[in-house]
């Protein structure tokens, strides 16, 4: 098991020993346990964890997932071990895509009733990713919910709302795209925000994706045009919560398996809930690459 502890501003440490101890009377001596201590940790154990252990669970939110996929998927397929996960972070998208309960008691529980499954995995300029990787506005949103959690010290899906609204009223931003899809030939366009994903959701829930599916060998892409007015933009920033922003004229949904990325200015990017700097953007999917331990 890898433990992030300060997963959930510290929750997560506090929660460990009752996990570890619930997990040991399942599995006793078979169960070993390291807890992070610097950024990056957690991507060297779970590649020191291949060729040993059959599974790796994480202790901790998207972010510690993210630094475990990139260890894993360092090492040969068929020494990898499969990944589940105990949520315990603050957005909790992954665990959303694997079915396991947000509540921990339930996640507990639950973890034994899992099943080996094959997931896709997408991969940004060498750098695998999960669940999410996304640009402009949406990306903003997404790391101004992170300051915010830190600031705050505490997590609530109402911190993703705060920061979205206060991007949409100050940094309503247009990127102007060049974008290759599965090759073909490019489309150019101002955007506002656009989404590459693997699961359906991003920010704690929000639906930007519904009908993704993470084994089906493809990104479901969402982009919305710009420029788009405040109120309009507010509007389905607050639908796409339910998946009721599905529709608009303004927003284009697209399934590919590769796609290659500029921009005019280099845009916010977030992977997994995690920043990412760059001034192209080489995407492609990996299809059935990831073993996860599946509700």
């Amino acid at each position: 098991m890898v433990v992030n502890p300060t997963a959930q501003h510290g929750n997560c440490g506090a929660a460990a020993a009752c996990v570890e101890e619930a997990l040991r009377s399942q599995l006793g001596d078979a169960l070993d346990v390291h807890v992070t201590t610097a950024a990056g940790d957690a991507t060297s154990v779970a590649r020191q964890a291949c060729g040993t252990y059959a599974s790796v669970v994480v202790l901790g939110g998207d972010g510690t997932l993210h630094e475990v996929a990139n260890g894993i998927m360092q090492e040969p397929f068929d020494v990898r071990p499969a990944v589940g996960l105990i949520p315990l972070g603050s957005g909790n998208d992954y665990a959303r895509t694997l079915g396991m309960p947000l509540s921990l008691d339930d996640a507990l529980a639950k973890i034994f009733d899992t099943h080996e499954q094959l997931f896709d995995i997408g991969l940004c300029n060498g750098e695998y990713f999960a669940e999410t990787l996304s640009f402009g506005l949406d990306a903003a949103v997404a790391l101004g919910t992170i300051e915010l959690r830190e600031r705050k010290g505490k997590s609530s899906d109402l911190l993703y709302v705060q920061s979205g609204l206060d991007q949409l009223l100050h940094h309503l931003d247009t990127y102007h795209t060049e974008a290759y899809l599965d090759g073909h030939t490019p489309f150019r366009r101002p955007v506002l925000m656009m989404a590459v994903q693997i699961g359906k959701t991003y920010g704690g829930g929000f639906k930007v994706c519904p009908d993704a599916k993470p084994d089906d060998g493809y990104f479901d892409l969402c982009y919305a045009d710009a420029p788009m007015s405040v109120p309009k933009a507010t509007m389905l920033f607050l639908l796409a919560r339910n998946a009721r922003h599905v529709g608009s004229k303004q927003v284009h949904f697209e399934r590919v398996k590769k796609l290659n990325l500029t921009f005019n200015e280099r845009p916010p990017v977030q992977m997994d809930g995690e920043a990412h700097t760059a001034d192209c953007f080489d995407i492609q999917i990996l299809h059935k690459k990831f073993k996860v331990l599946r509700a």
